[in-house]
């Protein structure tokens, strides 16, 4: 079985080439990493919270995730400036492009109702975000171990200069896109 980084230099790089008229190997965009990240609002309530999803996303990608902390307080969400509000990975090289595989491949068509995804989560810069709802769409989590359903971000950032390129990219790589 070909990796998604073999298929990428295979097959997407020559088509990216094509399609942009690049001139050289250097100009076609790729991916430079995948950051997932889950906001915990609860942990105020329920500190073990954050210990049950640092472990889910440990499981998910295989690395461990940081804390992320509050940078400024907010009276409204009852939120204090340095508190624990959720956790978030960073993958690059080939951890990226395991998960890129595994979540194309894998977790989203275990989405139920599943048509795709939208196309139009671009920033404008070449990055593409989306919202998963649930945790259970990926094999490593069982059913009976979770003690919650959360949800996670998940962001594709690319070199590419556009929303164009980036979206033929991910495109070429399996991203599912909505039709």
């Amino acid at each position: 079985m070909e990796t998604l980084r073999e298929q990428y230099e295979k097959e997407v790089v020559p088509a990216l080439m094509k399609k942009f008229n690049y001139t050289s190997v250097m100009q076609v965009p790729k991916l430079d990493k995948i950051v997932i990240n889950i906001g915990l609002g609860e942990t105020k309530d329920n500190p073990k919270a954050l210990d049950n999803a640092m472990n889910d996303l440990t499981l998910i990608t295989g690395q461990k995730p940081i804390v992320t902390k509050a940078k400024k307080s907010i009276a409204a969400f009852k939120l204090r400036e340095g508190a624990k509000i959720g956790c978030k990975v960073t993958l690059r090289a080939g951890k990226m492009y395991d998960f890129a595989y595994k979540l194309f491949n894998v977790a989203l068509p275990r989405v139920r109702d599943f048509r795709g995804v939208s196309s139009n989560s671009f920033d404008g810069r070449g990055n593409y975000s989306m919202g998963v709802k649930e945790q259970l769409i990926f094999p490593e989590i069982e059913y009976d171990k979770i003690d919650k359903l959360r949800g996670m971000d998940i962001i594709f950032v690319t070199t590419a200069k556009s929303d164009e390129e980036a979206k033929e990219l991910l495109r070429l790589l399996g991203m599912p896109f909505r039709v």
